[in-house]
């Protein structure tokens, strides 16, 4: 079946499910495939559960002549293939977003701020990749006046084909760092595959781009566009100006438009100086749309961090700032720099592995311990195989659950508490425990 049939198909459904166990009345199921599951399996029991529609792509899932299954080649390029279709169809204008930190952060930063005037679609969590982007997409309503959509990458290639289903008219991204290098192959590796969003955008007449001023990797590479540009330096031209105001423990700041701009001032909810270019972003991009500066402010003020991401939480024995949702050379060390910095007795650090970065990993988790070192922290806990490797004097687990053990025996009391470590050492899991 070509796009154009099955896109009456879809605009015919309530909308579109890639999973058997969510399956809303009257929507399209595209059976997708996995390392240890075969969506085409579990088409029957997508239709039996409410969906119109089941899109496979094994013959021997399709019964002959039952008009509720629709046979293509492949599931998962037919779902790509039928977002851009209906991205082109309704012409929403869409923001390109990535970057290697805080791409998350500054997502949901820039919908508070661009929802305070628009019917705003954004990528939810952080469905990113190349099966998010696509239902992201296919979220897209008529009444939608803008969209904001996330794009994340772990090898070559990855925003290219991205960008090339999302066909954003805007983009930024929010840095560049040291993550998935084992992917990647270089830290050069990851400037090139984050570029491509510039790329496409360069390639397509879209020169506008909302660019970190402050970041020489990102100037490097914005040749030939359009840069709206914010920073802390106040250089002459800077769209968007601003500066740290506080850090104990939630950010605060001022900005104010380019050189002579009445000053405003914002107090978040977020934890971290490093959250402080992401915040400005959202600043940027919501005075290029005309959102009023007061309702910047507000959306800002009122903006509360979730899913583990620079939370602040208050148990009745501690004070934790969990960052555990993931981690990578490049945000380990903002996070350790930025707790030095803060002010608060009894600092603890429970810090675990960062994962998928190939040759370099001894060197970068090497590169953490001396940091923690030199700041003088005393009170360090380590979690991982990766960290157990390094030299250096810290209490060291092999795992997450090996940790809780040792804080159910001893449970530490009246302590500021830094948690961060990529997802799949599972420090969430501790944050009960204390």
């Amino acid at each position: 079946m070509d796009t154009t049939a099955l896109y009456r198909i879809f605009l015919s459904c309530t909308g579109v499910t890639t999973d058997s166990r969510h399956c809303p009345e009257g929507s399209l199921f595209i059976a997708l495939k996995g390392e240890t599951f075969n969506g085409n399996a579990f088409a029957a029991k997508a239709l039996e559960a409410g969906c119109a529609y089941a899109v496979v792509d094994e013959a021997v899932y399709a019964p002959a002549g039952d008009t509720h299954y629709i046979l293509v080649d492949n599931c998962l390029h037919t779902l790509q293939q039928l977002a851009r279709h209906h991205r082109r169809q309704l012409g929403t204008r869409i923001i390109g977003i990535t970057g290697t930190n805080g791409k998350t952060t500054t997502k949901e930063l820039i919908a508070a701020v661009l929802s305070q005037k628009y019917n705003l679609l954004y990528t939810q969590g952080n469905l990113n990749n190349h099966i998010g982007v696509p239902l992201t997409l296919l979220r897209l309503k008529a009444e939608h006046e803008l969209g904001v959509v996330e794009m994340g990458a772990s090898h070559p290639g990855d925003i290219k084909e991205l960008v090339e289903i999302a066909e954003p008219d805007y983009g930024i991204i929010t840095n560049v760092g040291k993550a998935h290098l084992e992917g990647f192959g270089s830290f050069e590796g990851v400037i090139r595959t984050k570029g491509e969003l510039y790329d496409y955008l360069r390639q397509h007449g879209k020169p506008t781009i909302f660019l970190h001023q402050d970041n020489p990797y990102l100037t490097e590479i914005a040749g030939g566009l359009t840069p709206v540009t914010y920073g802390e330096k106040r250089e002459e031209g800077l769209y968007v100006s601003g500066h740290v105001t506080g850090n104990s423990p939630f950010l605060a700041f001022e900005w104010q438009n380019g050189q002579a701009g009445d000053t405003h001032e914002v107090h978040t909810q977020l934890i971290g100086e490093y959250n402080f270019p992401n915040a400005l972003a959202a600043v940027t991009i919501g005075r290029f749309f005309g959102v009023e500066a007061e309702k910047i402010d507000k959306a800002l003020n009122e903006y509360s961090p979730q899913n583990n991401r620079s939370q602040l939480k208050k148990t009745a024995d501690n004070t934790l700032i969990i960052d555990a949702y993931n981690a990578n050379p490049t945000s380990m060390l903002a996070s350790i720099n930025n707790f030095h910095k803060m002010q608060a007795e009894q600092k603890m650090l429970i810090l675990g592995d960062m994962r998928e970065l190939g040759k370099e990993s001894h060197e970068e988790h090497q590169r953490i311990v001396d940091r923690l070192e030199e700041c003088g922290f005393k009170d360090v806990v380590l979690v991982g195989e990766l960290f157990a490797a390094t030299r250096h004097a810290y209490s060291t687990y092999p795992d997450a659950p090996a940790l809780i053990a040792e804080l159910q025996r001893n449970k530490p009391c009246g302590k500021t508490i830094l948690i961060k470590g990529s997802n799949g050492i599972r420090l969430s899991t501790v944050v009960d425990y204390l």
